[in-house]
């Protein structure tokens, strides 16, 4: 790191710091947190891009979308299970998952858009 891209002397906007310090208290940052790290795994990630396509798959279908087992694609689906991204049903033998919530979706549209204009202006 070079000095060109810190602060050359030590001084802090009180007022500012103070404000944000209090806003952070009052949000879950803990869990936006955990989200991003959830979804930094690169086959959570498939998965969750894989449902947001289509509304519903298989553990099967997911396993051999992220070119794994299905018991790796099942072990990532506990993952986000847990961390309700995703939900699931039976049907008879079958697991069927789908996207818990529609902000999901979201998000990845927004990265998606984000990832693009960043290739567009390098």
């Amino acid at each position: 790191m070079s000095n060109k891209d810190m602060c050359e002397i030590f001084c802090y906007d009180e007022e500012k710091v103070n404000r944000i310090q209090e806003d952070l208290l009052q949000h879950d940052i803990y869990s936006i947190s955990r989200l991003f790290k959830i979804l930094a795994d690169e086959n959570r990630a498939k998965i969750s891009y894989a449902l947001c396509q289509e509304d519903e798959l298989c553990v099967c279908d997911i396993a051999n979308i992220i070119g794994s087992s299905i018991a790796t694609a099942s072990h990532h689906l506990r993952t986000l299970h847990k961390q309700e991204i995703v939900t699931y049903r039976k049907e008879g033998k079958l697991a069927f998952y789908s996207l818990e919530n529609e902000q999901i979706k979201q998000l990845m549209a927004i990265t998606l858009v984000q990832k693009k204009e960043v290739e567009a202006n390098v």
